[in-house]
């Protein structure tokens, strides 16, 4: 009987063993960052979000000559603020206009026509939109250009898996990250892909958030439209799987029976 329990107490203890034995390092983050940062590092000034397809942007326009500005408002979609003009104080007129890049890259636009917007930064396109507009008769024009609909999709093992919008155009993967929840306990740090698309090719970028050099990634900073996957670890996949059910009920059996038996014994006795 005692070779019985001991047998038995074997086996929970190989099965807790089993579902819960993770590596330190696969769970820290920036490994060996002592060593990178013993001395001040440059950050890479990367993460500018150039404009592509698909991308909608907001255009606000002004100027101090308030009649110039009515045929830029002449783009009206119903439900929305598109098209609204405001009149300050100083009677200075501002004009908010919504677009969307087509897929060779332009953007059509009232008295100004069809624009090439792919490949520019928010500021480089408003230095265009500004140079077209004073050739249309507006010499001081103040020109702004926002994207209205940047997000990234995270996948995978995160505690909140879904879009998030980029609020700002210097947002990390870590960031991301953060807003994702984090990665969850079964996630894999070291296999995280991200997926780009770049004139318009696809690419995969493998990103190892254990180590220290993560910041030294080109796809640290994210673009619009990225998707991020974190691939789960085979100990999530194994306790998902029908053979870890299997072996998790027995475990719990197995502890059930060995508090039955002692207590039996220690009556016996």
């Amino acid at each position: 009987m005692k070779k019985l329990i001991q047998g038995i107490l074997l086996f929970a203890i190989l099965s807790v063993s089993f579902s819960s034995c993770v590596s330190q390092k696969e769970v820290v983050y920036f490994q060996n960052s002592d060593s990178l940062f013993a001395h001040v590092q440059t950050i890479a000034q990367n993460y500018d979000m150039k404009i592509k397809p698909a991308d909608r942007l907001s255009v606000s326009i002004s100027c101090s000559e308030t009649k110039l500005l009515t045929p830029y408002a002449s783009n009206i979609t119903m439900g929305t603020n598109e098209g609204n003009v405001n009149t300050s104080s100083s009677q200075s007129r501002e004009v908010y206009t919504g677009y969307t890049v087509d897929a060779s890259g332009y953007v059509s636009l009232p008295v100004l026509g069809k624009v090439k917007a792919q490949g520019y930064t928010e500021e480089e396109f408003a230095k265009v939109l500004e140079k077209l507009i004073i050739e249309h008769g507006i010499n001081d024009p103040q020109v702004t250009v926002k994207f209205t609909n940047a997000s990234v999709s995270v996948l995978g093992a995160v505690r909140s898996p879904g879009r998030i919008a980029l609020n700002s155009k210097r947002t990390s993967i870590l960031d991301v990250l953060a807003s994702a929840g984090d990665i969850t306990d079964s996630g894999l740090k070291k296999n995280i892909k991200l997926f780009r698309e770049v004139d318009g090719k696809r690419m995969q970028y493998v990103i190892d958030l254990r180590q220290s050099d993560v910041f030294n990634s080109p796809a640290y900073y994210v673009q619009q439209n990225d998707l991020i996957y974190v691939e789960p670890n085979r100990t999530a996949q194994v306790k998902n799987s029908p053979f870890f059910t299997i072996w998790s009920a027995s475990a719990s059996i197995a502890s059930v029976v060995i508090s039955i038996t002692s207590l039996i014994l220690a009556i016996t006795r």
